[in-house]
């Protein structure tokens, strides 16, 4: 096992923050008291604050985010096999408030593929992420977006089986097109298995998609993304994936990957608690434009927009989910309270860790993004009780 860990500020030991805005799970309240004790929150007390509190007046204080869906991040790619690029990628999102992360592979050989899931399990173990995503190759040719299409396979059962077997109990999800030979048997193993079953990147009918959430498929990953639109004629997958409400929908607000108005449409058929905002970001997240690789093929950013740099399709985003979360708010409309379901609860949920992480609750983690309350931008990230960034910025309470 390695023993790579993310470097942060020392644990304050019984810190209470007062004066901010706290987004809880019942609603958002003005000025309670939020106590994190060592990795965890002890209490949100009503009463003003106390000498020696952190003083968070003007500040909006929300729980850490979860990425179901991403890539890379700095510089670095996930699909690397890299345990210090995995690290840095991961250093690279928790700085913009995603305290919690399943790292996503891209269609490659199967052996390859394997081995890279062994790397990323090892920084499961040690506590840097919390499950692996495999993204491909069990995608349809048609729809197969930033993956190389000679790599693709369809999805036997006995292929899907060996990469989540490579994650050694920390597979969460796996992505495939259920239209494929062998798609609708390994949606069904992977149910039992207690993997998530996602439909993404298929040609996938409305019928044959609905056979999918039948079999136990629970996830559309990167809806509207890589699929075929909705016909008055043919609905499609979209339609399917959203109106079974067992389905939950991943969603990329970076104002590229969809419109405004789609997003709106997606949140007003199933509301916040079916919307997990992911990034699907590549390595150029938190980078400036450039040349950077995504498993085997290479991308080109420009003006922050990712495509491949042969045939010119969206390679992933940029994105990090403060500024997910800031476009929700500022963009679309949603409350902050509906921003936080989407980015922390829904995933929490379905990765099965809500009573760890998710809200800002008695005994869970502290895993907490202060946001500028006018503007939504991040201010600091604490991380199981530690400062990750911007933990200077807040003083102490004093005496009168």
């Amino acid at each position: 096992m390695t023993t790579a860990r993310i470097e942060s500020a020392a644990r304050p030991e019984g810190t209470a923050l007062a004066g901010a805005r706290l987004v809880l799970s019942g609603g958002v309240v003005e000025g309670d008291r939020l106590t994190v004790a060592g990795t965890r929150i002890r209490a949100v007390t009503t009463g003003g604050a106390e000498p020696g509190d952190l003083d968070l007046t003007g500040y909006t204080v929300v729980p850490g985010f979860v990425d179901l869906h991403v890539h890379g991040g700095g510089g670095a790619s996930y699909a690397s096999g890299i345990a210090e690029e995995a690290l840095r990628a991961a250093r690279t999102h928790l700085e913009h408030g995603t305290t919690t992360t399943v790292a996503s592979t891209v269609t490659g050989e199967i052996d390859e593929v394997a081995r890279q899931a062994g790397v990323l399990s090892e920084l499961v173990e040690d506590g840097v992420l919390a499950g692996v995503h495999f993204e491909g190759p069990f995608i349809s040719p048609g729809r197969c977006g930033a993956h190389r299409p000679d790599l693709l396979r369809d999805p036997d059962p006995a292929l899907v089986r060996k990469l989540v077997d490579a994650a050694r109990g920390h597979a969460k999800m796996v992505t495939l097109a259920p239209e494929l030979p062998g798609g609708l048997e390994s949606v069904r193993m992977l149910a039992d298995l207690g993997v998530i079953a996602a439909v993404g990147h298929t040609d996938s009918d409305y019928a044959k998609t609905l056979e999918a959430i039948e079999a136990g498929a629970t996830v559309a990953t990167h809806l509207f993304n890589a699929m075929p639109g909705i016909a008055h004629r043919a609905p499609g997958p979209i339609v399917a994936l959203l109106e079974d409400e067992r389905v939950t929908v991943e969603l990329i607000n970076d104002g590229v990957h969809l419109h405004p108005s789609v997003l709106d449409l997606a949140y007003g058929t199933t509301g916040a608690s079916r919307v997990a905002l992911i990034t699907d970001a590549m390595g150029a997240a938190g980078m400036g434009d450039g040349l950077y690789p995504l498993g085997p093929l290479q991308v080109e950013v420009r003006n922050g927009v990712a495509r491949l740099v042969e045939g010119g399709a969206i390679a992933g985003s940029t994105l990090t989910l403060d500024v997910a979360f800031k476009r929700s708010v500022t963009v679309n409309g949603l409350s902050p309270a509906q921003a936080v379901e989407s980015l922390s609860a829904v995933p929490a949920r379905l990765l099965g860790l809500f009573d760890s992480i998710g809200s800002l609750e008695p005994g869970k983690s502290a895993d907490l993004v202060v946001l500028d309350s006018e503007t939504y931008d991040l201010v600091a990230v604490m991380r199981r009780g530690e400062w990750i960034t911007g933990g200077e910025t807040f003083a102490p309470v004093r005496t009168a």
